[in-house]
């Protein structure tokens, strides 16, 4: 059966529907996957992280009430599964393999290839608050007034937090062109 909107979706899954429910993580599984990993570093972290984000999502589908985005539900509770990640892990510098996700494709040539690994690398440099930023403002494409609710935080925060990782991050990048 063909479902036409993720509103059905979560009524038909929430109503014990398997198909339903799969179609909601089948389309909200690489968001949250790259985000974790993106933010964690390593892809088994990522996909430990990722399935407990949709286990969450399964036991407390029923609180969604639909006042923002299912989306935006949905990145609350990875960002929260993250969060209780790294306090597990007690670090802050996240040491990790390359994120296949920033890995340019075969056709790609290898100067791009470098220059992902470089970003990689000076992205993860950064305190999580900084990192939770960038992920959410160019990897997620949201807005700073919706990052800003997402974290809770005020507009001005969101945006000084950004520009602070967006200049530690071109040090790096400019210490690494001239070492």
């Amino acid at each position: 059966m063909f479902f036409n909107s993720e509103k059905q979706l979560i009524k038909r899954a929430l109503q014990g529907n398997q198909g339903a429910w799969a179609s909601l993580c089948k389309q909200h599984h690489s968001r949250v996957y790259n985000q974790c990993l993106r933010l964690v570093g390593e892809p088994q972290d990522a996909l430990d992280i990722a399935q407990d984000v949709f286990i969450s999502m399964h036991r407390n589908l029923h609180t969604f009430n639909g006042n923002s985005q299912f989306s935006t539900w949905v990145f609350k509770i990875t960002h929260a599964r993250i969060v209780d990640h790294m306090r597990k892990r007690k670090f802050e510098s996240i040491e990790g393999k390359e994120p296949e996700v920033l890995q340019a494709g075969p056709d790609a040539g290898v100067a791009q290839q470098q220059s992902n690994q470089e970003i990689y690398d000076a992205l993860k440099q950064l305190p999580f608050e900084q990192r939770i930023v960038v992920e959410l403002k160019f990897f997620q494409h949201y807005t700073f007034e919706e990052i800003a609710m997402q974290l809770e935080l005020s507009t001005n925060t969101v945006k000084a937090r950004l520009y602070n990782a967006l200049s530690k991050m071109k040090g790096q990048l400019e210490v690494r062109d001239h070492g």
